[in-house]
């Protein structure tokens, strides 16, 4: 077991936050109620100003004359001057179904109706000109277009008869074998009346070369042999998107797409050495990959504001997604001619998905609100997996690399289609000045058809009520407490055989047509204290879930002699823990606009593991995370820290013939910024700065885990090691 790190910032953190209690700085934001007229932010004393704004009703509000210091280029960059602010896209309704409530960024209060075309880009592509002021909204409403989250972020864009600019960034990176790759985007914002329109062009370089080091022993510790391999992958993605939105009175409407392109070759070269009576013995494996990579969507929805404030909106997404890959490995050893090609997998999966979604919203009265809604979602799977080797039963064939098929390992071809739909109903409920309720019920019915290896139709009903209570104690410090009933998502992909790609000696996994979606009730109680004007923010939560039908890895051998598994519902399962968060402004430090984050999360779980017949843990034990960052004004200069690392203990990812423990070492990235010529921001980075590596400690049985019999030991680290990255942004 390797030594870990003792999590002690999370003290000097407590330190911090006293010290913010009893000195906190005035001027940082302002707060306002969710209703407030729009603030102007013209005058620097208004600007810092406070107002209070009422203990259940609690919104901060930042103008975009408090960001001016930081001479912001994207709306990415104001966000990142805000202590305690997370930023997550639409979480598709709970487990990633369909389009759902969820996410927490608004764009002039209203969502973005995508799955791929994820929130974050959006914030990337609008420019700090351009955003009139950021609203913090830290309770639940009837009049948000999403639901569940802790805290809503909505950006104001001004409102102005029309604007226009252009975002563009260069960025350099240098990896750490002096591979140099370049990449940008360019991004074009306009409004006429009331039309806005963004387009953003990227390319950016994806390169990496990824080293491994392994050493076999048997479980007595003789060594048995060491393998070097070197893993590269060279990658460009490339996409191209737009957003464009239009408001005429009563109306609203939006557009999203996007295309995405990422193909690119992976070349792996391993060097082992075998021991054998003490003598070395050298060999050579080296493998070509061919990925296929590309995905498109495009979304939309139309609102329409009734003169009772009553709101009626339709949305749509519609998406498409190929992953393909053709692998063939070569060996060398002293037995073979060089290069004998001896395995040939050639993997095909394309996804579709179109969901369309009606939502109703309007008042019971000043203090209850209604939103009902249904949706009807339509997702595809195909998906085809070959596998060839010397040994196969059937002819050699050029269309399996000249080797021979295997047909007991391979899928010929499986499709499958989930129609589902959905009623939902959310009713937000304002009790008093004090607390507020939002509860919420789905019921959902839905059909998935498999053809292929297995052809087979099953149905599935489910309801998911969800209750999200809030209490303020005071304007800043309160009690948010949920219970919620999930359902997964399920991935097709497990339906039928598909390829192995992180065991060199385990080609494949078999399908399981009867894998179901996972269920489970969760329950989580949170308290957060909001420091006064605007000096950070402390957050504490302890969560609990009961899993009904936990996925994980079965049995699916059929024959004793080849023994395999497959993704499928292991069951009963529990998950519990407790995080917390600070995030603080140093002012009172002699450290001016410098922000201090940092995050914790300590939890356990168990699970009864269907091979070894024993209890053991579903994941880590936990992680920490320090981020810290400040601005010096005088001279437009910044700079940063971001550390993590994992807290490990014990968790094994149990397999038919593998028992297998992934450790994450510790991380650290490091940047520095400077802006030149009033808008021209050039910013150094290193990534991994520690050289960390991902280490595996796996432990290979003879026969099945089952029969408990350990062959040997592979303990192996890999690293892509440190890189730099130069960027150049600016906006015209």
């Amino acid at each position: 077991m390797r030594p870990l790190h003792s999590p002690s910032f999370v003290i000097i953190l407590t330190g911090l936050a006293l010290g913010s209690l009893l000195h906190a700085p005035a001027g940082f934001g302002q707060q306002a109620p969710a209703n407030a007229a729009p603030l102007t932010g013209s005058d620097s004393g208004e600007r810092n100003s406070v107002v209070d704004p009422g203990a259940a009703n609690s919104t901060v509000v930042y103008e975009s004359g408090f960001f001016d210091q930081y001479n912001p280029i994207t709306a990415s960059d104001m966000l990142d001057r805000i202590p305690g602010v997370n930023v997550f896209g639409g979480n598709r309704g709970g487990g990633g179904r369909g389009l759902g409530t969820g996410g927490n960024i608004l764009i002039n209060g209203q969502r973005i109706a995508g799955k791929d075309n994820s929130a974050r880009d959006q914030l990337d592509r609008i420019t700090a000109a351009e955003v009139e002021r950021i609203e913090i909204i830290r309770d639940t409403s009837g009049e948000l277009n999403v639901r569940g989250a802790g805290e809503v972020i909505n950006i104001i864009l001004l409102a102005v008869p029309s604007r226009s600019s252009t975002q563009v960034e260069l960025v350099q990176r240098l990896n750490h074998d002096d591979t140099y790759e370049i990449g940008g985007n360019i991004g074009w914002s306009t409004q006429i009346g009331n039309f806005q329109a963004l387009v953003n062009a990227e390319s950016r370089p994806n390169y990496e070369n990824r080293d491994n080091r392994e050493v076999r022993v048997t479980p007595g510790g003789e060594l048995l042999g060491t393998l070097f391999e070197e893993n590269i992958r060279d990658q460009d993605r490339r996409s191209l998107s737009t957003n464009m939105s239009y408001g005429l009175g009563a109306h609203r409407m939006q557009l999203n797409a996007q295309l995405q392109q990422g193909d690119f070759p992976r070349a792996i070269q391993r060097d082992f050495v075998d021991f054998v009576d003490g003598v070395g013995i050298e060999s050579t494996q080296q493998e070509q990959i061919d990925n296929d990579e590309s995905n498109w969507e495009v979304g939309g929805d139309y609102e329409y504001s009734f003169a009772n404030s009553s709101r009626l909106a339709v949305l749509f997404v519609t998406n498409n997604e190929v992953r393909n890959s053709i692998r063939e490995r070569f060996i060398a050893n002293p037995s073979t001619e060089p290069l004998a090609k001896n395995l040939f997998i050639d993997s095909q999966r394309e996804r579709n998905e179109f969901i369309v979604q009606s939502n109703y919203n309007f008042s019971l009265s000043a203090e209850q609100s209604v939103r009902i809604g249904f949706e009807r979602a339509i997702t595809e799977l195909d998906s085809a997996l070959f596998i060839a080797s010397p040994f196969g039963t059937e002819p050699p064939s050029d269309q399996y690399g000249g080797l021979s098929l295997l047909p007991s390992a391979s899928n010929a071809g499986t499709s499958v289609k989930e129609t589902r739909y959905e009623g939902f109903a959310f009713h937000n409920w304002t009790i008093n000045d004090k607390s507020s309720l939002e509860s919420s019920v789905v019921y959902e019915t839905s059909e998935i058809a498999q053809t292929g290896e297995v052809s087979k139709t099953r149905d599935f009903q489910f309801w998911r009520p969800t209750f999200d209570y809030r209490y303020n104690f005071a304007d800043n410090f309160r009690f948010r407490g949920t219970v919620r009933r999930n359902v997964s998502q399920l991935s097709f992909s497990a339906f039928a055989a598909t390829a192995n790609d992180e065991d060199r000696d385990i080609d494949g996994f078999a399908g399981n047509p009867e894998l179901e979606p996972e269920t489970s009730w969760s329950y989580e109680g949170e308290l957060e204290y909001r420091l006064p004007n605007d000096a950070g923010v402390l957050a504490t939560s302890v969560f609990y879930s009961d899993i009904d039908n936990k996925i994980g890895r079965i049995n699916a051998t059929v024959d004793p002699d080849s023994p395999v598994s497959a993704t499928g519902n292991v069951g009963p399962a529990k998950q519990y823990g407790w995080f917390t968060r600070a995030s603080l402004r140093l002012n009172q430090f002699n450290l001016p606009n410098a922000i201090v984050s940092g995050r914790m999360g300590l939890f356990d779980s168990e699970i009864l593991d269907p091979f070894i017949n024993q209890k053991v843990r579903t994941g880590g034990r936990g992680f920490a995370n320090l981020n810290f960052r400040q601005d010096i004004t005088s001279i437009n200069l910044s700079y940063g820290i971001d550390y993590s690392h994992s807290v490990w203990g014990g968790y094994y990812n149990i397999d038919i013939v593998t028992r297998t423990r992934n450790d994450r070492q510790r991380s650290l990235d490091l940047f520095v910024q400077k802006i030149w010529f009033d808008d021209w921001v050039f910013r150094l980075e290193t990534d991994n700065t520690l050289d960390a590596s991902e280490c595996r400690y796996r432990e290979r049985y003879e026969g099945t885990t089952i029969e408990g019999n350990i062959a040997l030991i592979q303990d192996s680290c890999s690293s892509r090691y440190r890189r730099w990255i130069l960027s150049v942004q600016t906006t015209f």
